[in-house]
């Protein structure tokens, strides 16, 4: 496992993106001082940046074999909600010769809350760390394009992967994005995602398999890999 480079920033932002990362006492300090002050002081002063960073590529190399499997060399992949980009580093650097766009939020919230989000309002990133943090760990520009979720200019191609892990329809609702997802798929697209509720998507789907159990996260939500909306946009 290739461990990846963080900066204090980077180290942050994968905190604030995966809490599970945060020691004992940070977590004892954000319940303590409350979010603000975790999601804008604490989070990045009162952290370790070199356990953050390899704690973080062990959570993400697990990430990635658990969907090696869907990845070919030359696949154009999209990720929404991917963070700093750790899935789709390793991702990158497997297959040099695959394509990735990645649809995140260019903002961190005051009092970041986890869980679902109706209003789709929470965000934890900076999509210019995300290309800081690309840059320091050796991948090409050529190799990945970030758009903001908020400017709606999204890549309109077919996509033969698209993955999110632990963001849509686990913190956000499927409705947000189905559309546009329906737009870019293909007949074979393979769509990876998070939820707790995986016999609602045997309606929109053809085919739909749990590709993971996730028992210890608190919404003990399952990984489903779904192909070809019954209903295509053209």
């Amino acid at each position: 496992m290739e461990e990846l480079k963080f900066t204090r920033n980077m180290a942050q932002l994968a905190v604030l993106q995966r809490i599970e990362l945060a020691n004992q006492f940070l977590m004892k300090i954000r319940k303590l001082f409350g979010r603000y002050l975790f999601s804008k002081i604490f989070s990045k002063y009162l952290i370790n940046t070199i356990k953050i960073s390899g704690k973080y590529s062990k959570l993400i190399n697990d990430e990635y074999e658990n969907i090696k499997r869907f990845l070919l060399d030359g696949q154009q992949i999209l990720s929404i909600g991917g963070g700093i980009g750790g899935l789709e580093f390793y991702i990158l650097k497997k297959f040099p010769n695959t394509k990735i766009d990645l649809i995140e939020k260019n903002y961190v919230s005051n009092k970041i809350k986890y869980g679902w989000d109706y209003k789709n309002d929470e965000a934890y990133n900076n999509l210019s760390i995300t290309k800081e943090f690309f840059n320091l760990n050796g991948i090409n520009s050529y190799q990945y394009n970030i758009y903001d979720f908020d400017k709606k200019n999204f890549p309109s191609k077919n996509y033969d992967l698209i993955i999110s892990l632990y963001s849509l329809d686990y913190h956000y609702d499927f409705n947000f994005y189905s559309n546009y997802l329906n737009s870019v798929s293909k007949e074979n697209t393979k769509i990876i995602f998070d939820t707790i509720r995986p016999d609602f998507f045997k309606n929109i789907f053809e085919r739909l398999s749990v590709i993971k159990e996730n028992k210890l996260t608190v919404h003990k939500s399952k990984r489903i890999k779904c192909e070809t909306f019954k209903l295509k946009h053209e």
